[in-house]
């Protein structure tokens, strides 16, 4: 379907100190079978299809043909969302690749993690945590993967547990490194609250090891955290090799977000890859859904055709 785009303004938002610009799109056409505008690398976290797929270790259904609709969308990868006991969405990583493979997308990320008991996080000991972490290893380099991204933390009471955590990060990074993989942190809002005067995200920025851990910024989350993406990618250059782009519901829907200086400053943040994440759905049909969320993407003239180095 071909889309025109018409830009809505509105007015400008301050948030954590960055004054943003957020033009909306509202799209209008019609017709069908049409090539889509330009050709761009774009993913999806597959969360957004968790009604229909599962999520979370959890598997249902044949997720084949939901990759093929989303492939045929105009998606080009995928971050997966349901990892347990070394399998990916119930099958084994090898399995999982050729099917992501077959249906003409690229295994890029993924979303797991095991959080420390309060056992570990009191004695700093990671050991039984890490044993866990390196089966999760091996099964995303099987199942071709780039990236493992932590998807959140346990909520923490000290600045001493938030140090723990990020040496248990450092140390993750570095089995990672190892394998060849990379690790990030995904953001809530929560991490731009304060643990004894220091801002959590701002805390893990400065405390974790860039060459082990990165930062896959969820920009909707940050934006309701109150702080400005921009502000960030500013004060930390470099650190944030994904971005989630997502808003209440479809990308671009409630004119909360600023994309078009959030990705004016990608290059400065350090993007690799942009990532479709959806929350829930305006229409009760997550596939329409998210097939607005990949057109706003691909029809945008401030998203470049790939992040990729």
């Amino acid at each position: 379907m071909k889309f025109r785009f018409l830009l809505v303004p509105c007015l400008l938002l301050v948030l954590g100190g960055g004054l943003f610009s957020c033009g909306t799109a509202a799209s209008v056409g019609e017709g069908t079978g049409k090539e889509k505008a330009l050709k761009k690398e774009v993913g999806i976290q597959l969360y957004s299809v968790r009604d229909l797929i599962g999520a979370f270790g959890k598997s249902q259904g044949d997720y084949r043909p939901v990759l093929q609709q989303l492939a045929d969308m105009g998606y080009t990868f995928v971050e997966a969302a349901s990892y347990a006991d070394g399998k990916l969405y119930g099958q084994t990583p090898e399995q999982f690749r050729k099917d992501i493979e077959a249906a003409g997308l690229k295994m890029l990320s993924t979303h797991c993690t095991v959080n420390l008991t309060d056992e570990e996080l009191a004695e700093g000991d990671f050991t039984n945590a890490l044993k866990w972490w390196d089966e999760c290893i091996a099964a995303h380099k099987a199942a071709g993967a780039k990236y493992i991204v932590i998807p959140s933390m346990r909520r923490l009471a000290t600045l001493n547990e938030l140090s723990t955590y990020c040496r248990y990060f450092n140390e993750i990074g570095a089995r990672c490194n190892a394998a060849g993989l990379k690790l990030g942190y995904h953001n809530h809002s929560h991490e731009f609250d304060k643990i004894e005067d220091r801002v959590i995200y701002d805390y893990l920025l400065e405390n974790t090891d860039p060459d082990k851990v990165f930062f896959e910024m969820d920009v909707y989350w940050t934006v309701m955290g109150q702080a400005s993406p921009v502000d960030y990618f500013k004060r930390y250059p470099g650190r944030f090799r994904l971005l989630h782009i997502k808003d209440r519901n479809e990308v671009g829907q409630s004119g909360m977000v600023g994309y078009d200086a959030i990705f004016r400053h990608a290059g400065t943040a350090g993007v690799e890859n942009i990532i479709v994440e959806m929350e829930g759905s305006s229409y009760g049909d997550v596939m329409r859904s998210v097939r607005e969320c990949c057109d706003y993407l691909l029809e945008a003239p401030f998203v470049k055709a790939s992040y990729a180095e």
